[in-house]
């Protein structure tokens, strides 16, 4: 976290997602879901490396049937990064994919029927160390609860929740974490508020079926943002109708935004007006393009004129401003070099990089120095 984040977390029981540590003040995960047909293995890992590549820090997998959990330990076995099996009703499903090392088993102990079925997918995970994420989401309530409250409400989440919390609690298995996921803001806000009150377990933060890239972002920001700001949330996932990478991309940015996380670079850029001195939206949609790569923090201001750029400029690692007849760049907040509009991109993109290098080398010699 950023020292300047004003955020408490909230305190919570910390579990392991294969090496990735959630709640009790770990750093807050960002993940995805593969939307390829887990069927198909190559396809289902090219996708789960792109993710990889962008920052994820767990996967999720849908693994609906016995012959999707054999492809999921083909999966398993080519990849590096934890793995979430999504599991629905089928126990055996659960027990298989935790012989194939599955990292987390994504199941509700409800909704998988009768008590021994429950003790046996428990033990298989408490026997490998496993965890487990019970998912509730507002459109698939039970219907006895569908019939209590007359519809989704987000008392009715949590009381849902609880009851396959109790299944866990029985056999004294505590290391899961818990959903309770609405497409309404405001049900899942308040249901995500009242869960935190009730458990010690880390929660897992999404506004489900939030919509298309844009209104989705929009939507999961509002939503997760607030609780984000309250200081609950051990995990995320952005749930958009788009490719899995920008949900990814979306989460980080969410939380660089409160000072949560600091992966790759977070750019300060003016909306552009008549005083900008060169492209700054082509420039911007280029360099975010470009860059996707850099996973070292660092911040980069890029201001079309003198009024704001100046003053930002030296407030980030690195800074362009825009003058006539040439940029000024900053690098660590003093004046360095000059840059013309004709190759402006090329130059600043070199850097950029030429800082990041240094930068990660700076924090490599650190960590070698016990410091």
């Amino acid at each position: 976290m950023h020292a300047s984040s004003p955020i408490t977390r909230r305190q919570s029981r910390q579990i392991h997602v294969g090496s990735v540590p959630v709640g009790g003040g770990a750093p807050i995960a960002v993940q995805s879901m593969t939307n390829t047909d887990t069927l198909d293995v190559a396809a289902t890992v090219s996708q789960v490396r792109q993710l990889q590549e962008v920052g994820a820090d767990i996967v999720r997998v849908s693994v609906p049937t016995m012959e999707a959990a054999e492809a999921f330990g083909r999966i398993k076995r080519e990849v590096s990064v934890p793995l979430v099996a999504d599991i629905h009703f089928d126990y055996r499903i659960a027990l298989r994919v935790a012989e194939l090392g599955v990292d987390c088993l994504r199941i509700n102990p409800g909704n998988i029927g009768r008590e021994d079925r429950v003790q046996a997918v428990v033990s298989a995970a408490r026997d490998n160390g496993i965890p487990i994420r019970i998912g509730v989401n507002a459109g698939s309530l039970e219907k006895d609860l569908q019939k209590k409250y007359g519809e989704p409400t987000p008392e009715a989440l949590v009381e849902s929740a609880m009851r396959h919390i109790d299944h866990l609690d029985r056999l004294d298995f505590p290391d899961f974490k818990v959903s309770v996921k609405a497409s309404d803001v405001f049900m899942a806000v308040s249901a995500y508020r009242q869960l935190a009150q009730q458990i010690e377990q880390p929660l897992h933060l999404g506004i489900t079926e939030a919509g298309g890239l844009r209104s989705g972002t929009v939507k999961s920001s509002i939503g997760l943002g607030i609780l984000l700001m309250e200081g609950i949330g051990d995990t995320i996932r952005v749930s958009l109708a788009a490719d899995p990478i920008e949900e990814i991309k979306v989460g980080y940015d969410m939380l660089k935004s409160l000072g949560l996380r600091s992966k790759g670079i977070n750019f300060i850029a003016c909306p552009s007006c008549s005083r900008q001195n060169f492209d700054v939206i082509g420039t911007m949609n280029a360099l975010e393009e470009r860059l996707e790569d850099i996973m070292t923090p660092l911040n980069v201001a890029v201001i079309g004129c003198v009024v704001n750029g100046p003053g930002e400029a030296k407030e980030a690692d690195m800074g362009l401003t825009g003058g006539d007849p040439n940029n000024l760049v900053y690098i660590d907040g003093k004046p360095a070099s000059k840059l013309r509009n004709d190759h402006l991109v090329d130059d600043l993109e070199a850097l950029i990089r030429q800082k990041a290098r240094e930068k990660q080398q700076a924090e490599q010699d650190v960590i070698a120095r016990g410091e």
